[in-house]
């Protein structure tokens, strides 16, 4: 039988829902989303993902939401500990192994990236993007991945400010930051929405997000939209899983989870609006940017618009308050396993896994450096690797497996005990779609991933 843990905090319904929609608001999800949509069919798409995330994201996060609550503890136990209660094998336990090596290993270079925005964010409160040309931000961007101790400097920081909160414990650490840090951002993003308006080009955004345009939709557009539906919510993370643990057995997961969907839809499409508007009011940049948006383009835009110095520090912000929240969920998993199975005191379960990936993460400093013509496999030096390894085989592996687990070998009135809040129609619908939509969907997300990088090995 496996090990029973003392009560965990408990979080209130709207705590869970920020800290949620925190874990999934993240540096992909402020431009990636909103730039996909633009080049993939507007408003089309926006119906074609939301289908996806109905399928995919929701019916997969109420399940790791359902093993964490039942659990009570973090991932790795709570699979454990259910899987004791059924008298099936804890092997199933690996789920929860998968979920807390996912969100460090994910977190030793998430945070490298996030640095960047701690860096842009004191450029723009020191005024650096006025005058800046497409040639000058270029040259700003290139000299910050070539300033290696200024890479180490900002991932240092950002790791340490994401240990420090978890530090304090779950309910005057975690929740509490989560409390402050969302209300801050959803503040910040009315902000520079305020401001797009007075750019005259919101509508102008609004129309590229927006149109209607089904003729841009594609098999490769159904492809973005599956994949981003499912990463968009932190799946196979271990995040969920741990902060169902901290859960109120009276919340209605079904309808709690509908909630972190289309908070986490909403901010990605308002920060897209805001975004496109201040690209369109700028000469010169547009929208087909792509990933050197944020870094390049925006900061050409922001120093060329009245009041674009506060605009900049808006917004990075923002992105800095997103970034944040992203990475407190993945150190927590990790955090909360030391701590509860081997006794660590929080401080020193955090300075532990956090030490640890920041020590990984100087891999991926160095892949943007003096590292970056290492190969290690099929052509990609550390950092690609990484990520590769992370987002290809560990984040889709652990889904399908959470899809199984729940669907095929949790007993049926022990997910409905779990999920007796929500209305038993859509529990019924839940139970089905997880059990038989959810599972062939990854696997083509998994094949999609896979099928370049299979090209390439066999063309070697």
């Amino acid at each position: 039988m496996a090990k029973r843990l003392k009560q965990h905090a408990i979080w209130g319904r709207g705590s869970f829902i920020l800290a949620a929609t925190g874990s999934a608001v993240g540096l992909g999800n402020i431009l990636k989303f909103p730039y996909i949509t633009g080049e993939n069919g507007g408003a089309a798409f926006v119906l074609l993902y939301l289908v996806c995330i109905l399928l995919v994201g929701i019916p997969i996060m109420m399940a790791e939401i359902m093993i964490g609550r039942k659990g009570r503890a973090n991932p790795v136990t709570s699979v454990a500990n259910i899987s004791a209660d059924m008298g099936v094998t804890r092997l199933w336990a690996v789920i929860g192994w998968m979920g807390v090596l996912a969100g460090f290993l994910i977190l030793s270079y998430y945070s490298v990236i996030a640095g960047w925005t701690l860096d842009y964010l004191v450029s723009a409160l020191q005024g650096k993007f006025v005058g800046l040309n497409g040639d000058s931000s270029n040259e700003l961007f290139n000299s910050l991945l070539a300033d290696q101790s200024r890479l180490v400097k900002w991932h240092t920081a950002f790791i340490a400010i994401t240990a420090l909160v978890l530090m304090f414990g779950v309910t005057k650490g975690l929740e509490n930051a989560i409390r402050f840090m969302m209300p801050t951002l959803l503040v910040l993003l009315l902000i520079l929405l305020g401001y797009a308006y007075t750019t005259g080009e919101i509508l102008t955004s609004a129309r590229f997000m927006f149109s209607f345009n089904p003729e841009d939709l594609s098999w490769n557009s159904a492809l973005i939209a599956l994949g981003h539906a499912f990463f968009t919510l932190s799946i196979g993370m271990g995040a969920i899983m741990a902060y169902g643990a901290y859960m109120p057995s009276t919340a209605a997961i079904g309808k709690t989870v509908i909630a972190v969907a289309l908070l986490d839809v909403a901010v990605g499409l308002l920060t897209g609006v805001a975004i496109f508007a201040f690209v369109f009011a700028t000469p010169g940049i547009y929208p087909s940017s792509g990933p050197g948006l944020m870094f390049v383009t925006l900061p050409v835009a922001f120093g060329s618009m009245p009041m674009g110095m506060l605009v900049g520090i808006a917004f990075f912000g923002m992105v800095v308050l997103a970034a944040w929240s992203s990475t407190m969920s993945l150190l927590e998993p990790a955090v909360a396993y030391f701590h509860e199975r081997f006794g660590f005191h929080r401080i020193s379960a955090s300075l532990l896994v956090a030490g640890a990936a920041w020590l990984l993460g100087l891999g991926s400093v160095f892949s943007f450096n003096q590292w970056s013509d290492q190969q290690l496999l099929w052509g990609m030096n550390f950092y690609a690797c990484m990520d590769f390894f992370t987002t290809n085989l560990l984040l889709p592996a652990g889904g399908l497996l959470t899809a199984i687990f729940v669907g095929w070998v949790m007993k049926r009135e022990m997910a409905d005990h779990e999920m007796q809040q929500d209305h038993p129609r859509l529990l019924t619908v839940w139970r089905w779609v997880l059990r038989y939509v959810s599972p062939i969907l990854v696997l083509m997300i998994i094949v999609n991933l896979f099928f370049p990088i299979a090209n390439r090995f066999v063309a070697e």
